[in-house]
């Protein structure tokens, strides 16, 4: 063979050997998550936690090889705590960027405008973070819940109450889907525990109208007072608390309490607290895999999660075990297989109604003592027993 024709011959061996190599390095394409959280504005700090739940299953997704064979790829923007910010992010996170997959806002206001387009897109939303009954009112058939509904949030709070001989309460609530559906369980319960609701109050969000109508709640002198509000109002309602010659004997309280930082951001009037939680990073909660979360999430991250981190990452476990037992990335056949579903995550059974309203999972209640959250309802999953003298002995 002519020295021309050998050469020809090992130029032409060399690109075919670099051509299948290329291809055979070559990666998968990623299956694209979008979604929007609220890296600023009121919502900021529950939708943190949800950011790193979200972050903490990606990245061992990833690990294990990623889904369908694929590696996963966050695409989160900033919604600013703004549901018209959050609607146009989903519009061209779906139509302009193409995801293959969305992910849930945190809280009704913003799941409720998100949802919309999501529907409309025939793409599935788990909504790891928002619970009023508004969501499910509309028929939605891409939309499932993971929290358990509002209405069932104060129910543990005032079956104690009523043990105790506690029998009438004050409410000051924001006005807005979550917060009357929370208020509105809480009279409904009050009421079937032989109780008395005698203040009953809301304020628009963004107001400051709470100042006064706590001056208001309070002259009523309730055993218990149950504020219906998120974080930033929350903590200046007990700023103002701190100041007052008298409080009552019980205080209730939606999100803030929640987060293990609450302790060191309220003050001393955060002891003896009460909070409705959907879950607590506690080894004495039962579920498969909830302690390999709790260390995984400290490691990574240097804190606790909250349980707006457990549901975010329950919500990629749900995601995760149904697209692979289906096996594509079919959005029809997802929702039928959601809607079916009967299973556990790190924070609890998940079965849905024919609504997709959550109907396998039940809120429980917190109550800070001594500087720690302790789970205080139901009595089965009891860390301390609940106290009713913390709040007022700490008066001034």
């Amino acid at each position: 063979m002519s020295v021309p024709r050998l050469l020809s011959r090992l130029v032409s061996a060399l690109i075919v050997l670099l051509v299948s190599g290329s291809a055979v390095c070559e990666q998968p394409a990623a299956i694209r998550i979008g979604g929007t959280l609220s890296f600023s504005g009121r919502f900021q700090e529950p939708a943190m936690m949800m950011r790193d739940g979200y972050r903490l299953w990606a990245q061992q997704v990833n690990e294990r090889g990623g889904l369908l064979g694929r590696p996963v790829r966050l695409i989160i923007r900033d919604d600013r705590s703004d549901p018209e910010i959050a609607r146009r992010h989903y519009r061209k996170l779906i139509h302009d960027e193409q995801v293959d997959l969305v992910f849930s806002p945190y809280g009704t206001p913003l799941t409720l405008a998100t949802s919309e387009v999501t529907e409309d897109a025939g793409l599935v939303m788990l909504a790891s973070a928002a619970s009023g009954g508004i969501l499910w009112d509309r028929g939605h058939r891409f939309l499932f819940g993971m929290y358990a509904l509002a209405d069932r949030y104060f129910i543990g709070l005032l079956d104690l109450m009523a043990r105790q001989g506690l029998d009438t309460v004050s409410i000051l609530y924001e006005d807005s889907p979550f917060h009357r559906d929370a208020v509105a369980g809480a009279r409904h319960w009050a009421k079937r525990f032989g109780m008395t609701p005698i203040f009953i109050k809301s304020f628009p969000p963004g107001s400051r109208e709470h100042v006064q109508l706590l001056e208001d709640a309070l002259r009523e002198r309730a055993d218990g007072l149950i504020l219906s509000v998120y974080p930033p109002d929350g903590y200046l309602i007990l700023d103002l608390l701190q100041s007052k010659p008298w409080r009552p004997a019980v205080l209730g309280m939606t999100i803030a309490p929640l987060h293990p930082a609450f302790h060191e951001t309220a003050g001393p009037i955060a002891e003896g607290v009460f909070g409705p939680s959907q879950w607590e990073p506690d080894e004495r909660i039962p579920f498969p895999g909830t302690m390999g979360f709790i260390n995984d999430f400290e490691r990574s991250f240097q804190k606790l999660p909250s349980y707006h981190a457990g549901a975010a990452f329950a919500a990629c476990q749900i995601f995760e075990r149904v697209i692979t037992e289906v096996g594509a990335l079919d959005h029809d056949v997802i929702r039928d297989r959601i809607s079916s579903l009967n299973a556990v995550t790190v924070i609890g059974r998940f079965k849905v109604d024919h609504l997709g309203r959550q109907v396998g999972h039940n809120p429980i209640l917190v109550q800070w003592q001594q500087g720690k959250k302790e789970i205080v309802y139901p009595a089965k999953m009891r860390t301390a027993p609940p106290r009713f003298d913390v709040f007022r002995e700490t008066g001034p």
